[in-house]
C-alpha cells in the first residue's frame, strides 16, 4: 500500500521540523564548502575545469538542494550524481579523502555540533556510494572502498 501524498507532505515536514539542520545552514555550508574546494590545490582544477565560472551559481544552487533533499527529505533535488562523477576520469580515491576532509571541517566549521554530526554521516554514506560506484563503472571494483 503505498503513502498517500498528503501523509508523506506529512511525514517529511514533521522530520524537517525534528532535525538539527535548516534551509540556512545548508547554504551556509554549501557556499563556504565550494568557496574553499575552488580554491584548494588538489580539487580547485577539477572542479574550475568541468564547472564553467558562469556555472557556478547553478551548481551552488543544485548542491543545496541535493543537501536539503539528504538532510531535510524536501525531494528538492534532481539529478545523477553518480553519472555526473563516473564522467570525470581524474577523480582518484585521495579526491574522495581530501573532498570528506574539506566538507567535514567545513560542516565543524559552520553548523552547530548536532548539525555538523548529520552533514558528516551523510558525507560519509555518500562518498563511500560514489566511489563504488565509480569503481565498478570502470571495471576495478574489488569489494574495498579505497581512501
Amino acid at each position: 500500500m503505498t503513502e498517500s501524498l498528503p501523509a508523506a507532505s506529512a511525514r517529511r515536514q514533521a522530520f524537517a521540523a525534528a532535525s538539527p539542520v535548516t534551509e540556512e545552514m545548508i547554504h551556509d555550508l554549501v557556499h563556504t564548502f565550494y568557496g574553499k574546494i575552488r580554491k584548494d590545490p588538489a580539487l580547485g582544477p577539477i572542479f574550475n575545469r568541468v564547472i564553467a565560472e558562469e556555472a557556478w551559481p547553478e551548481h551552488l544552487a543544485k548542491m543545496c538542494d541535493f543537501w536539503s533533499a539528504v538532510t531535510l527529505m524536501t525531494g528538492r533535488f534532481k539529478g545523477s550524481p553518480m553519472q555526473a562523477h563516473a564522467r570525470i576520469p581524474e577523480i582518484r580515491p585521495t579526491h574522495f579523502a581530501r573532498w570528506l576532509h574539506l566538507f567535514h571541517q567545513t560542516a565543524q566549521e559552520v553548523c552547530p555540533p548536532e548539525a555538523a554530526e548529520v552533514f558528516i554521516e551523510k558525507s560519509q554514506m555518500i562518498g563511500r556510494s560514489l566511489q563504488m560506484g565509480i569503481q565498478l563503472a570502470r571495471g576495478d571494483f574489488d569489494g574495498a572502498v579505497r581512501a
